[in-house]
């Protein structure tokens, strides 16, 4: 249903990335996965039709733009833009520093911001579009011990309301998917950490996120990926500037 589609996938290497990025391509869609690590890309698009590794670092503006331009330029307008890349700590607001704040806001926020913006630049001239931020259960109801990463996923979902208004009717949609805890490389990381400031062995600390979803478990990247897939088939053309919840419940 995607076939002949430019897809930027923002953070593809990995995770949910790369599960959006693989789903879209299975529809048809052409799609440049991005991120930082070109190796990571290389080995994800290796032997998989379809997917297209480029190196770029949301959290610098005149990356994010030529590295967009270039795929533009290979594979032509981006007709759909997943906002992706992003990272999650949590810090008492006593240990949010100055750097520690705004690189959570560079990244998750305004790489965002910058993402969709270039995107938008040939994805304006068609009549079509679809634009996925993925915010978290975060943007909606706050983590806490983790202001800063809380309130750069609020930031997210302001920027597609907002953007929703501006386009509407224009055949271009803008949505936001908000995750709770998802089986991903980050899980891993937090487990250690949570493990280390709580003084509880590895496994109590994953159980103490998977208690946080309220149907027991973790979320899978293949649940995400399918809600994105979703919001550019058939069908979806009515939603616009909502803000998704993947949560396996109310939360």
């Amino acid at each position: 249903m995607l076939e002949g589609k430019h897809a930027l996938v923002t953070g593809g290497g990995t995770g949910i990335g790369l599960a959006v990025a693989q789903a879209l391509a299975a529809q048809g869609a052409q799609v440049t996965i991005t991120g930082r690590r070109l190796g990571v890309l290389e080995a994800a698009a290796q032997n998989a039709p379809g997917l297209h590794s480029l190196a770029m670092d949301v959290a610098t503006a005149e990356e994010v733009q030529q590295a967009t331009e270039e795929a533009v330029a290979a594979r032509g307008p981006i007709a759909i833009c997943v906002a992706n890349a992003g990272v999650a700590e949590g810090r008492s607001i006593f240990k949010t520093d100055e750097e520690f704040w705004r690189h959570m806001m560079s990244i998750n926020l305004d790489g965002a911001y910058r993402t969709i913006r270039a995107a938008m630049q040939s994805m304006s001239g068609l009549d079509w579009g679809r634009v996925i931020a993925i915010s978290s259960i975060a943007g909606i109801k706050g983590l806490k011990g983790a202001p800063a990463y809380s309130a750069s996923k609020f930031g997210v979902i302001g920027l597609i309301k907002s953007l929703s208004q501006d386009f509407a009717g224009k055949g271009i949609t803008f949505n936001a998917i908000c995750p709770a805890y998802v089986e991903t490389e980050i899980i891993d990381r937090n487990v250690v950490s949570i493990s280390q400031r709580a003084g509880v062995s590895e496994e109590q600390a994953r159980q103490m996120m998977v208690g946080l979803n309220p149907h027991g478990r973790l979320i899978t990247v293949d649940e995400v990926a399918a809600a994105a897939t979703w919001l550019c088939g058939p069908g979806s053309g009515s939603t616009n500037g909502q803000a998704v919840e993947i949560s396996g419940g109310v939360m």
